[in-house]
């Protein structure tokens, strides 16, 4: 019985950290995609991106405004780093 206990357990840490690696790696690539040169990836990297809670999600925002030239993506860029800097506040 104990040995059960083990192995659920164990399993348990790993599946936790595994799903912690994939979370991160999926941020990371949803970062890259902010930047891509395609408008349709931008546009999913922000919807995204707006489920994303924390500074480095506002200060990320902000490079990309600096950066982005098309207007529409530029509007709902805005519109998300408002949202995220009014709960942050």
């Amino acid at each position: 019985m104990r040995s059960r206990g083990l192995l659920f357990g164990g399993g348990a840490v790993l599946g936790a950290a595994a799903g912690w690696v994939l979370a991160q790696r999926r941020l990371t690539f949803h970062r890259r995609d902010l930047f891509n040169p395609r408008p349709v990836r931008r546009l999913a990297a922000l919807g995204y991106l707006a489920g994303q809670d924390g500074v480095e999600t506002a200060r990320l925002l902000r490079d990309y405004l600096t950066w982005e030239r098309q207007p529409r993506l530029r509007r709902r860029a805005e519109a998300i780093l408002k949202r995220l800097e009014s709960t942050l506040a």
